[in-house]
């Protein structure tokens, strides 16, 4: 498909199709009684469908999420320029300006090298900007913008990228390996004192040095779980209709015999 720009009449369709649904008399009642608050986790879910759809290869349904999550993004534009803060216009610029303040090697005079030269660039353009919006620039901090509403292991591994950009991480893997097995020897210790608070903290330890281990192996942890969430539910499903077809449901099975149909499952190809 060739690269042509989008006509503004297409987009301006969608804003005024957004007003119109916000409108106080005319609009829709679900969306005029929505908040900031209230959309933001269909906004995150709509992030989840897009990545759903990309994992799955499936292009025609990529074109839809991807118009969701478009939405969103106007739905908050909007929400905004009621309250008389920004609109999508606003919204536009800022990203506009912001992806050519990043990119002086594309749009000014800088040179880089390799796409990891062009990363450190990108994080420190990002964190002098952090600096110059700071109030009180002493306390600036590496960890500063990582956003506590990222899931957890997301948010896990931008914090440890974050700290070995000044050199705080382990030189290669083994170390990390290593740390594995510590906490997984402090997790064991734990759960023979029965101290649970001491329990859920060595546990979260091993979870988050499970994320490390995905960060230094170059594996997004996110999508290697959503990975195994996969294999576990299409294996699941399969071991159902292995039991099934010889005459049982899964409530009437041992133990041992869906152990035996689990091994069986995970033969067959994907569902």
């Amino acid at each position: 498909m060739p690269d042509t720009p989008i006509p503004a009449s297409d987009i301006q369709r969608l804003l005024e199709i957004m007003v119109r649904l916000r409108h106080p008399t005319q609009g829709c009642p679900w969306d005029q009684e929505q908040d900031f608050e209230s959309i933001a986790p269909h906004t995150i879910e709509e992030a989840y469908e897009v990545a759903d759809a990309i994992h799955r290869g499936d292009m025609e349904e990529l074109r839809d999420e991807l118009g969701d999550l478009l939405f969103q993004v106007v739905y908050h534009a909007r929400m905004a320029q009621e309250q008389g803060r920004f609109d999508f216009h606003d919204v536009v610029r800022a990203i506009s300006d912001k992806l050519v303040r990043r990119h002086p090697h594309v749009f000014g005079e800088a040179k880089v090298d390799s796409a990891e030269a062009q990363s450190r660039a990108w994080a420190a353009h990002k964190a002098a900007e952090r600096r110059a919006r700071a109030e009180h620039p002493a306390a600036v901090s590496h960890l500063d913008g990582v956003s506590l509403a990222l899931p957890a292991m997301s948010r896990a591994v931008k914090l440890q990228r974050r700290a070995a950009r000044v050199g705080f991480d382990w030189p290669d893997v083994s170390g990390v390996l290593d740390k594995l097995r510590e906490e997984q020897a402090e997790l064991e210790s734990a759960m023979a004192t029965r101290d649970e608070g001491r329990m859920a903290d060595e546990l979260g330890d091993l979870l988050f040095t499970c994320a490390n281990l995905a960060r230094h192996m170059k594996r997004d942890p996110e999508a290697v779980l959503r990975r195994a969430n996969y294999r576990f539910e299409q294996r699941f499903r399969r071991m159902e209709t292995l039991l099934r077809e010889s005459g049982r449901e899964l409530e009437e099975a041992s133990l041992a015999e869906m152990d035996r149909v689990w091994e069986q499952a995970k033969g067959y190809p994907k569902l």
